[in-house]
């Protein structure tokens, strides 16, 4: 991924893609003055079908910019082995140069050959966004040789490389931390602008800023394998995956050529007017209905891109913009998907370090989950001084909790079922936190030293920040239909779609009865989205209208499953999505419904009535095509206000 040396601009645009437009103006321009204004005797003329009389400077243009539209056609007829509509713009040229329409001829050239420069620089500027990105990848970087970081260039890194990365550098690779800590500024890659804190073990992306701190990377991935390389290829390849209307817009283009001249025909049989007939030819190429979706869908991805949401091109726009009901798994999409303390309890008379300790004596060496969240939170607390915990004697209890002995004095950290041990009197405080816990689906456990309870902790799956929020916002896109799937139990279910604002859920669910959950929404009618981790949601994400996988930066299989993702694990960003491919998808029907099928139609009807001549059609027609241009260049910039 090696930055481009850029080529040469004039007014802020690449040379290489204006010159050709840039030279037929100034032909044309020059052609003007001379066939109309000066008039030169030594310059041959000639008088056209309505006896007027034309010089024959504009040949030039006309020849010079017909050259280029005959070579695209044709080329397109070739490739595609099929006569394309672009093949009226030969015949139109073919037909001014007959009719001695040498400025129509000119102008037609020129304005099919602007709508081109203009599609081109839509997507240049989306592929510029883009290459943004690229310009952040260092060319070198500090790989470890022989025991030493010695600064090598990146073509020189391998997979298995340790390569150091320094405060205010970027990282090089896609990788794993195996020494230090840094707050890593991922935003080129997930549109998130905090920091985000990074540890021995935690995945680091190419392109990213190292805000504070000195890390070592094992390198795993280079150049188009990384998360960067995968997000530059789905924008590169975003036109070829068509939506309906685009493939729409396609089979229309397809029967153009054969209905344009058919009534081309009967215009020249009512009128005996080759210059009606010329007038329609003009008008009638259908240049705006195939720049409609194409401009739109880069624009959008190139946008999207940017705010860390990868769209695979005009399908998934399509897709999403028709989307009524949405699927959630649960854990990892609406949850965290790692445990956390949300609940503590002490008996009266029980000290904080009492209780703690006692916790600390049982979990510090478990490498369960919810002992893991537990000890962050006590080490988050600074409740006690862990590393001052004695190693206890450690013993499972199955289906319960886990006991440790030091000394004289026993600990257990269980669940209620550790209350058929217990002599002493159970208070209505216990019952109460334990009833009160597991009525919200928490995992509920008891504190006990010596046969007593001194307290209690509840651990749950923590919801994402803004859940509440982003259903609230799926209401004003007009998707009303939200359901939860998981696996869970019903009691942890109902609290999860409390707290998230979620009305309906299903639980209980193996992974093939989400399948047919999916399914069961699609026969009543339903556009369903599923939103999921992208891992072991893969196959709902294949089988749902719209496959949504988040944390893709992670996770190579949510790009590959989904048709959209979300390259952070910020579920408020979904909204955005939402709305953005809404948009678009109005703009697509805007360009094809009003500046081409409208246009075309009524300026042919125009033309065979002999309203508009060749100059006038050539004008009106390709202002439509730039208008669709200019139209869809917009959603470069477009954001959600919602």
């Amino acid at each position: 991924m090696a930055e481009k040396k850029s080529s040469k601009k004039i007014f802020g645009l690449e040379l290489s893609v204006i010159w050709y437009p840039l030279v037929l103006v100034i032909l044309i321009i020059a052609g003007i003055i001379i066939d109309y204004i000066i008039k030169p005797s030594f310059m041959p003329r000639l008088v056209n079908y309505e006896g007027q009389e034309v010089g024959t400077f504009l040949i030039i243009p006309l020849v010079f910019g017909g050259y280029r539209c005959t070579k695209d056609a044709v080329e397109a007829t070739i490739t595609k082995k099929k006569i394309t509509a672009g093949m009226l713009v030969v015949l139109s040229l073919i037909g001014c140069i007959f009719c001695k329409e040498f400025l129509s001829g000119a102008l037609v050239a020129f304005m099919m050959i602007i709508g081109e420069v203009l599609e081109d620089i839509t997507m240049m500027k989306t592929q510029n966004a883009v290459a943004e990105l690229v310009k952040l990848v260092p060319h070198k970087c500090r790989k470890l040789v022989d025991g030493q970081f010695v600064e090598v260039s990146i073509k020189k890194v391998r997979k298995g490389d340790i390569i150091q990365v320094q405060t205010g550098e970027k990282i090089a690779v896609d990788g794993v931390i195996t020494k230090g800590n840094a707050a890593i500024n991922e935003a080129s890659i997930t549109g998130e602008s905090m920091p985000v804190d990074k540890k021995i073990g935690d995945e680091v992306f190419v392109g990213t800023l190292n805000e504070s701190g000195v890390i070592e990377v094992k390198t795993e991935k280079l150049g188009g394998d990384t998360v960067l390389g995968k997000i530059i290829n789905t924008v590169k390849s975003a036109q070829d995956q068509k939506g309906n209307a685009q493939k729409i817009a396609d089979k229309f283009s397809e029967i153009f050529l054969p209905l344009v001249l058919t009534v081309c025909v009967i215009v020249g049989i009512l009128t005996k007017n080759p210059i009606r007939v010329m007038s329609v030819l003009v008008i009638a190429c259908p240049c705006a209905l195939m720049l409609a979706t194409p401009t739109v869908v880069i624009a959008a991805v190139g946008n999207a891109a940017k705010k860390g949401i990868l769209v695979k091109g005009g399908d998934a726009i399509e897709s999403a913009a028709k989307i009524n009901a949405i699927c959630f798994d649960k854990t990892g999409t609406i949850t965290k998907g790692t445990p956390a303390v949300i609940e503590t309890y002490m008996v009266p008379g029980i000290t904080e370090k009492d209780y703690y300790t006692a916790i600390a004596m049982v979990e510090k060496n478990s490498s369960h989950p919810i002992a893991k969240s537990i000890m962050k939170h006590i080490n988050g607390g600074g409740f006690i001084d862990v590393s001052a915990i004695p190693n206890a004697e450690y013993e499972m209890l199955f289906g319960r909790g886990v006991r440790t002995q030091d000394g004289a004095d026993v600990y257990e950290v269980s669940n209620k079922k550790c209350l058929a041990d217990i002599k002493t009197d159970i208070t209505s405080d216990i019952k109460e936190f334990i009833n009160r816990n597991e009525s919200k689906g928490r995992t509920t456990m008891l504190v006990v030293k010596n046969g007593s309870v001194i307290g209690g902790i509840s651990v749950a799956d923590e919801i994402r920040e803004g859940i509440r929020e982003t259903m609230q916002r799926f209401k004003k896109l007009g998707i009303e239909h939200v359901v939860m799937l998981t696996g869970d139990n019903e009691y942890t279910a109902k609290a999860i779609c409390d707290e998230a604002g979620i009305t309906e859920f299903k639980a209980n669910l193996l992974p093939e009865q989400k399948l047919d959950a999916i399914k069961e929404l699609q026969a009543k009618g339903y556009k369903v989205a599923m939103v999921g981790d992208g891992v072991n949601d893969a196959p709902a994400l294949v089988l749902a209208d719209l496959g949504i996988a988040m944390g893709g930066a992670g996770t190579d299989v949510a790009i590959e499953s989904s048709k959209l993702t979300l390259m952070s694990d910020n579920i408020t960003m979904l909204p955005s999505a939402f709305a953005l491919c809404k948009r678009a998808y109005f703009m697509i029907k805007q360009n094809i419904i009003v500046f081409a099928v409208c246009v075309n139609v009524i300026g042919v009807f125009l033309s065979g009535l002999g309203f508009l001549n060749p100059i006038a059609a050539a004008l009106v027609h390709n202002c439509s095509s730039i208008f669709v241009v200019l139209n869809s260049s917009r959603m470069l910039t477009w954001k959600y206000k919602g």
